[in-house]
């Protein structure tokens, strides 16, 4: 499989999963099953997942390895901020709260700290990127993508993005799933909420991981034991980036690595359901490949309309991945 093709399966993995648990946000899992059963077809586009995912890559193309948290902020003031005539449609907490800052003038990582909202999932969800232009080195994608997170976010929503960027790297550098666990774990420290969280909902899966004859009832309950090991259920919103990263690469050592698998049952975990299905689905696709991704959900999968962020209207995820691979 050649670097590429594992950019392509990653990228189009996130829009996938994007767009798979977009109508599933914030539900409960109870209230997934109810409305689907489980849900397994792109019912519409994706979220501001796929948008900040393609705006990231593009600040990669352009910077690489030299990308600083100025770099970030410049392109907020220069690209994002003037097009921003009405509601950023979709936008998360955290890159609302990022553009007020920037738009008072303030620097990173003042932007990504004077909110309240630092611990999302916003960089969690637009990490990928940094993982595939890093392939096989997991401490060089989390250093990158940090510069991303100063400046819209602080403390535990960068080690989600930390996280997912080393476990997407290590995807493309041929790691197993359990090995992608690992990788994600080594850029983080040991006593960080995500850390926490990562290590319990990986250890209620060997009693009870998914496979092919795993019935509704053993799906449930291990639904239930995922939601006991990290959901903060008393908080009102779902985007918090120790949860959503947990439950994502949960859902990818369920799956064992299979993209359809991972990212239909991260779907059907409910919180923040399009960004732990992106997660999953980047992972997964990175180590399987474009022809890992369902042909029925990449047929679904077209250029972004840029509803959030217009600047990047029109651009696919296939295009920007190849220019990645192109950057190496």
């Amino acid at each position: 499989m050649t670097y590429r093709d594992k950019a392509r399966g990653c990228l189009l993995g996130l829009a996938a999963g994007d767009a798979l648990g977009a109508p599933a946000e914030n539900l409960p899992p109870s209230e997934i099953r109810r409305r689907w059963g489980r849900l397994t077809e792109i019912e519409g586009g994706g979220t501001d997942d796929t948008e900040y995912a393609i705006f990231a890559a593009s600040l990669l193309v352009r910077h690489g390895h030299a990308l600083t948290s100025a770099d970030v902020a410049r392109a907020y003031r220069q690209e994002i901020i003037p097009r921003v005539t009405g509601p950023m449609r979709g936008a998360g907490f955290s890159e609302l709260g990022t553009v007020e800052a920037l738009r008072r003038g303030l620097e990173p990582p003042l932007t990504g700290l004077v909110h309240s909202h630092g611990w999302s999932d916003g960089l969690a969800m637009r990490a990928a990127p940094y993982g595939v232009f890093c392939p096989g080195d997991p401490a060089e994608a989390a250093r990158l993508v940090e510069q991303d997170g100063l400046v819209s976010g602080s403390g535990e929503g960068i080690l989600g993005g930390r996280a997912v960027a080393g476990a997407v790297a290590a995807a493309m550098g041929g790691a197993s799933p359990q090995d992608v666990v690992r990788a994600a774990l080594s850029v983080i420290p040991a006593d960080s909420w995500t850390a926490r969280n990562v290590v319990r909902a990986c250890a209620t899966l060997p009693a009870t991981i998914m496979g092919p004859k795993t019935d509704a009832a053993g799906e449930i309950a291990l639904v239930e034991a995922l939601h006991e090991a990290v959901v903060v259920r008393h908080y009102p919103w779902t985007d918090i980036a120790p949860e959503a990263v947990a439950l994502a690469l949960a859902a990818v050592l369920a799956g064992d690595g299979d993209v359809e698998a991972s990212v239909t049952f991260g779907v059907s975990l409910g919180r923040d359901a399009d960004t732990i299905g992106a997660i999953a689905g980047a992972i997964a696709g990175a180590m399987r490949g474009e022809g890992g991704v369902p042909e029925r959900w990449a047929a679904r999968i077209g250029p972004v309309t840029g509803k959030c962020l217009p600047v990047v209207a029109g651009r696919h995820v296939l295009d920007v991945a190849d220019e990645l691979a192109g950057g190496l």
